[in-house]
């Protein structure tokens, strides 16, 4: 894709539960032995809600065939220079544009079908506006994780093919949830499964090469990446979508039924929210930061209207205070979706958010507008006398100088509150500005050809103003010649503020799939290690001559000089992974040491492997974080900032922003070189090279000292220096091209073989140079 990799970032508290190493491996084996029971919806069931899906789903598929067709006639035509085919690309081109409208046409009107996913019941409510679920391809990561586990972790990739089929089903069952809590769990189990996959299967500056297609909610358009991220990020969109459609399946017209309601928008809301502040630069509008901003206002304002739809119900009285606090609810619900509508007429938003999407909000804001001049209406007009047993004066008084705006011209409102034929003109002033609210929002509905169709919302605007207008009726007297004066503005208020509720993964306990690869502190992408090694351990007069640190796995804390354990060939910070062909990387340390005492006088086989590179030094505690936290691995926090980023840049779509977009990233094959010396070396040396007939001429910056002098590398993938010398340098070079004229920098792998230092170097073109310099860093022997 052409457009900005987007790149996710999580800033939250650590986990208070995170548990020791040992619970861990304990949950892990448990949960291994249980396994996942999560399965998605039966896709032949032939719902209403399935078959919307099912329909999205096709339209998906055909606008991704057209878009592709329109891409490759756009790429003849300009490639062409025949007049004729020119003609008939154009004509092509025209039939095309036309097929997407309509199919965009198409999707738009699935989009805006919410009568599918509200309650069942036969109260009279507003409808609630959903959100349908983001759909994607099937992904076959069968080959790229066998690949990866043999080549990196060594082991036989048959002997996984159940985690892998396991995973499989997962991503299969995630695409169909169920719209109750069993599909938001099994959508939050995927998101979890994704943390540990990332941390197994995808290291820093590399991908499985496996893409992953997820189509834009609203607009059906394609949109494909190779980072887990957007995976991750596309899971997370869904989690608020299901939200947005639980919410709107309530029965609003019982309390127990608006609590789920707003607790299902907050919650929607959070996801959203989450969204916009942890990714950016996503490939897809529906995850944009307007598109994500809009979105958390709309499920915002959901919840402010449950919230006046409970107060309504529980407000049976008729007081004036009860009456006056129901209209301020309502102008409040009215003002956030006036908000809402800003958002939705912004120019990115304008083209992009349903027509229908657009009118609901303005009848909405016009709805409730009305709703609140009904009330306070209500409050001025229904009171013989403004004040009862159960109100004071000085209640009421305080109660109608907080409601408006600015205080109405004319008498004080003490003088208001007494005198009935004043209560009287300003209640039919509010009540002629609610019959007019209301006939503009039965305006606005009309305008729209899909409400129209929506025979429960016609249903609820039509009977509020009926009741507002034989209530105005009622009030307009033959003999009243006196011209209605206009109705001050409520001031909006709401005693209850919508909560945004942020996800919570920690609600559902998952365990790694792939936990036979081992602790996640040492078995994972970001770590290099040796292949195993085998050694026999003898046992000598007093003891094995090594001491052993930690579990899971066990690590070689130190070796006795000239002792057996150093004459077998361990060495101090080798990690033990089988005792006599016992597996033993989630073996405790009590039980490897039993195991070495229990050997027998021929002595006992160990398998051992050396960590060559850490990229970071993280506390093992932080390591083994369980992702249904609500925190990122601490690897990959101190992974960003030992690389000068900041705490928040932690889940990266890709590194386009310092390597250039992906499509034109060229990556060649990995060259070795050996770089020996034995001169004492200052890590601070600058060199600098130019190019020769036999490869690159490396020597020495003028004014840095007498260190390197002249050395020669053969060109091609594979070179030595000429002038070998043992040096315990470990250092990026850049090798430049004066065919290619560019500059390759080279990222390098290192690994220590007996003394020598050997650098895998792996070339990424940067941009054009005729000379370059870089500086060495000192390793270690």
């Amino acid at each position: 894709m052409g457009e900005e990799p987007a790149t996710c970032t999580r800033v939250e508290p650590e986990m208070s539960d995170a548990g020791s190493d040992e619970e861990l491996s304990a949950r892990m084996e448990e949960g291994s032995r249980d396994g996942s029971v999560r399965k998605g919806c039966n896709p032949c069931c032939q719902t209403q809600r399935s078959k919307l899906q099912h329909r999205r789903a096709r339209i998906n598929q055909q606008i991704n065939k057209e878009m592709r067709m329109r891409a490759g006639a756009e790429n003849l035509f300009r490639a062409t220079t025949n007049q004729k085919v020119k003609e008939t690309v154009a004509l092509e081109l025209s039939f095309v544009n036309s097929n997407l409208q309509l199919l965009k046409e198409e999707l738009e009107e699935l989009n805006s079908n919410m009568e599918v996913y509200q309650t069942e019941s036969e109260a009279i409510s507003v409808p609630m506006i959903p959100l349908g679920l983001k759909e994607t391809k099937e992904v076959d990561l069968t080959v790229p994780l066998k690949d990866f586990i043999c080549e990196h972790y060594g082991e036989d990739s048959s002997l996984f093919d159940k985690e892998i089929n396991e995973f499989m089903e997962l991503r299969q069952a995630m695409r169909t949830p169920s719209r109750n809590q069993a599909g938001l769990e099994l959508l939050v189990e995927y998101y979890n499964q994704l943390y540990y996959l990332e941390q197994r299967f995808f290291p820093p500056h590399r991908t499985l090469g496996v893409h992953f297609h997820w189509y834009d909610s609203l607009t059906g358009v394609p949109s494909c990446q190779r980072a887990l991220a957007f995976e991750k990020g596309s899971v997370l969109f869904n989690v608020g979508a299901l939200y947005t459609q639980m919410g709107a399946r309530q029965d609003r017209s019982a309390p127990a039924g608006l609590d789920r309601a707003i607790d299902a928008f907050q919650r929607a809301a959070g996801a959203f929210h989450y969204l916009k502040e942890n990714f950016s630069n996503a490939p897809s509008l529906d995850m944009s930061g307007p598109s994500l901003c809009m979105l958390v206002r709309l499920m915002v304002a959901q919840v402010q209207e449950c919230v006046f739809e409970r107060v309504t119900l529980t407000t049976q009285d008729t007081l004036f205070t009860s009456q006056l606090h129901l209209a301020q609810e309502a102008a409040r619900v009215s003002d956030v979706y006036s908000l809402v509508l800003q958002t939705m007429s912004q120019p990115l938003m304008k083209e992009y958010v349903p027509f229908s999407w657009t009118s609901m909000v303005q009848v909405k804001s016009e709805h409730f507008r009305a709703l609140s001049h009904y009330h306070a209406a209500l409050a001025l007009c229904d009171h013989a006398q403004c004040m009862n047993e159960e109100e004071e004066d000085e209640d009421a008084e305080k109660a109608l100088a907080q409601f408006h705006v600015r205080t109405p011209a004319g008498p004080p409102l003490n003088q208001v509150l007494r005198d009935p034929e004043l209560r009287h003109k300003l209640g039919k002033a509010h009540l002629r500005a609610a019959v007019m609210r209301h006939e503009e929002a039965m305006r606005l509905h009309g305008l729209c050809k899909i409400l129209r169709k929506m025979d429960l919302l016609q249903e609820v605007l039509s009977f509020m103003h009926k009741r507002s207008l034989d209530k105005y009726s009622e009030m307009d007297q033959e003999d009243d010649f006196d011209e209605t004066a206009e109705a001050p503005e409520i001031h909006s208020q709401s005693h209850q503020k919508p909560d945004i509720i942020p996800p919570n993964f920690s609600s559902v306990p998952v365990t790694d799939i792939f936990q036979r690869l081992g602790p996640l502190s040492v078995f994972c992408a970001r770590a290099c290690w040796s292949p195993v090694r085998e050694v026999c351990l003898q046992r000598g007069e007093s003891c094995l001559g090594l001491t052993l640190r930690g579990d899971s796995p066990v690590l070689v804390a130190g070796v006795v000089p000239g002792g057996c354990a150093e004459e077998a060939g361990l060495r101090e910070g080798d990690y033990i992974v089988s005792v006599e062909g016992e597996d033993c990387k989630w073996a405790k340390h009590g039980d490897v040491v039993n195991l070495l005492k229990s050997c027998s006088v021929r002595g006992v086989k160990l398998s051992v492997i050396t960590l060559h590179t850490y990229h970071t030094q993280v506390d093992r505690r932080s390591v083994m974080v369980s992702p249904s936290g609500d925190k990122e691995n601490a690897l990959q926090r101190s992974m960003g900032v030992a690389k000068g980023q900041s705490s928040t840049s932690l889940l990266n779509w890709n590194r386009k922003k310092n390597q250039g977009a992906e499509s034109t990233s060229e990556w060649v094959a990995p060259s070795v070189c050996r770089l020996e010396t034995s001169e004492t070396v200052n890590p601070c040396t600058e060199i600098e090279a130019e190019h020769s007939r036999n490869g690159v001429i490396v020597k020495q910056r003028p004014g840095t000292g007498s260190l390197w002098g002249t050395e020669s590398f053969h060109s091609g993938n594979t070179g030595t220096c000429e002038n070998t010398r043992r040096c315990p340098l470990l250092g990026s070079a850049i090798w430049y091209s004066s065919k290619a004229r560019t500059i390759y920098k080279r990222v390098e792998k290192v690994e220590a073989m007996s003394r020598l230092y050997y650098c895998e170097l792996q070339d990424i073109k940067i941009g054009c140079r005729k000379q370059w310099s870089v500086i060495l860093s000192r390793g270690s022997n």
